[in-house]
């Protein structure tokens, strides 16, 4: 859809805001809800592969559904309800397998209505996603803590949904579903979200600490949030080489917290990149397309999940994790039009 429409259905881009905002609140209601009631449980590390499976694989197929439905607000605010009523469930794979799937729909109907409204721009992209890491930080921080005060989780989701529900009930001006497209360029991006994941799942600093935690998780949001308004003033290419290429030289200093945590920033500029390119090639399938690079992230969680060793432990990998993301986004952004 056309930047035009977006503009209509906001105030001053209200929107946009709303779902950042809320972007945070379901990641943050997600995590204090997993850490918060199954931390220490015998099911959690079976709930964690659950949540993460529904809140990451499931966005694939259903946002198949989300194309053809045309209607990302209520399917935004649907996602959470049914996180909010995950916390009413006793059973704890069950709670898992609701808190994902509420994460899912919330996140398709969001980024897919942000993607409509940003057009050729990615700048709104990178706002829109930043804030989740942010919330999966805080969430599991209070979530370990000895009380954590539970009701904050659904109260939130619930006001949150109610508001996206009451301004962005009308069709969403999707694009007539097709999976017509480049999907020769769909298989990079799979593989840098997929490597972005790994590394993020495992790459371990050994300054990492209470007090360089927060600014190493804030250092993670601002990158993704700068990656998009740097894309839409240098082009996919040049973001690419400037983030990805600052990223390894920063990473072979990484022993050290200042170029470790500018390491970080930079190699997560590309993140709106990756689903502004795979939005570009499925341009009347974007629910898929950000579906299929969400089950990238969770490829990238399940070597943590099963022990694998780490091969990220020294400077130079984490480096050369960073120029094999380059490699492959220099065969996938295109800046012509599909």
């Amino acid at each position: 859809m056309t930047d035009d429409l977006f503009r209509r259905r906001s105030l001053l881009g209200f929107p946009l805001a709303l779902y950042s905002a809320a972007h945070f609140w379901v990641d943050f209601s997600c995590a204090l809800l997993i850490f918060g009631t199954l931390s220490g449980d015998p099911s959690f590390p079976l709930c964690a592969l659950l949540y993460n499976f529904c809140a990451f694989a499931l966005q694939m197929p259903l946002g198949l559904l989300a194309d053809r439905l045309d209607r990302n607000g209520l399917l935004a605010a649907s996602g959470c309800i049914l996180a909010a009523a995950a916390y009413l469930l006793p059973w704890p794979e069950a709670l898992a397998v609701t808190a994902g799937t509420g994460n899912a729909l919330f996140h398709l109907g969001g980024g897919i209505d942000v993607l409509n409204g940003g057009g050729q721009r990615a700048a709104a992209l990178g706002i829109f996603v930043s804030p989740g890491a942010a919330g999966l930080f805080l969430g599991g921080l209070l979530g370990k803590s000895v009380s954590p005060p539970l009701w904050m989780g659904p109260a939130g989701l619930l006001v949150l949904a109610a508001a996206i529900a009451r301004l962005l009930y009308r069709p969403s001006g999707n694009a007539v579903p097709s999976l017509c497209g480049a999907k020769g360029v769909l298989v990079p991006l799979f593989l840098v979200v997929a490597l972005r994941s790994y590394m993020g799942m495992n790459q371990s600093f050994p300054w990492k600490n209470a007090l360089w935690a927060p600014i190493l998780t804030l250092a993670l949001a601002l990158g993704k949030a700068a990656g998009g308004f740097v894309m839409d003033r240098l082009g996919s290419r040049r973001t690419a080489d400037w983030s990805l290429g600052a990223a390894a030289v920063l990473y072979l200093g990484a022993a050290l917290p200042l170029p470790g945590t500018a390491a970080v920033f930079f190699f997560n500029m590309t993140m709106p990149l990756t689903l502004w390119a795979a939005a570009r090639a499925l341009p009347g399938a974007k629910g898929f397309a950000f579906g299929l690079l969400t089950f990238g992230l969770f490829l990238g969680f399940l070597p943590s999940w099963l022990g694998w060793a780490n091969p990220l432990s020294q400077p130079w990998a984490c480096a050369a994790a960073s120029l094999a993301s380059l490699a492959l986004l220099r065969c996938g952004p295109r800046e012509e039009p599909c």
